[in-house]
């Protein structure tokens, strides 16, 4: 690790509110220092499963599946449907897909919670389950993870094939 911008980042951090600055090491110890580094955020890109990974300082409340900042932002390439793109909202605010980017993006206060809700996500998009049934194993999974201290795959990785040019950059018009 640079020890100088491991300064610069332990300087960045060092006047978050103390969940983010907790997330922060946490990813820190996980993926190494981020490649890019600003007073309100941390950004890693191609670490581990993650196209990109952002911790930011300020947090916006999130009360599903229980009350808790969301600070964590996580984005793997995915190609979303169009027709599901309200299943989705009803899903998870905090989970969602950019489709000219061919991304979809979860943000919430941990990285297993962020997994599960990408996997649940992909539940949504293949049928195997509907939005309401997403909602419903999200509290179950979550709830056994964060009360219980019990994992499930739905946490520990993606139960979906990585994709590739998902990008819809969509048609020109005029």
């Amino acid at each position: 690790m640079n020890n100088e911008l491991s300064d610069f980042v332990k300087q960045i951090i060092a006047n978050w509110p103390e969940k983010q600055k907790e997330g922060a090491m946490k990813i820190i110890e996980k993926y190494g220092v981020p490649q890019e580094a600003t007073a309100s955020r941390l950004i890693w890109h191609n670490n581990g499963p993650w196209k990109r990974t952002i911790v930011h300082r300020d947090a916006v409340p999130h009360n599903f599946p229980t009350p808790h900042p969301d600070f964590l932002e996580q984005t793997i390439n995915y190609r979303t449907p169009v027709d599901l793109f309200d299943d989705i909202a009803f899903y998870d605010g905090s989970c969602y897909p950019d489709r000219t980017r061919g991304e979809v993006t979860a943000i919430c206060d941990k990285e297993e919670m962020n997994m599960l809700s990408i996997n649940l996500f992909n539940d949504i998009v293949t049928g195997k389950r509907t939005a309401e049934d997403a909602k419903v194993c999200m509290i179950e999974i979550g709830a056994n993870f964060l009360l219980h201290n019990i994992s499930s795959p739905y946490v520990e990785r993606f139960l979906f094939p990585e994709q590739h040019n998902t990008g819809d950059p969509d048609y020109p018009y005029f």
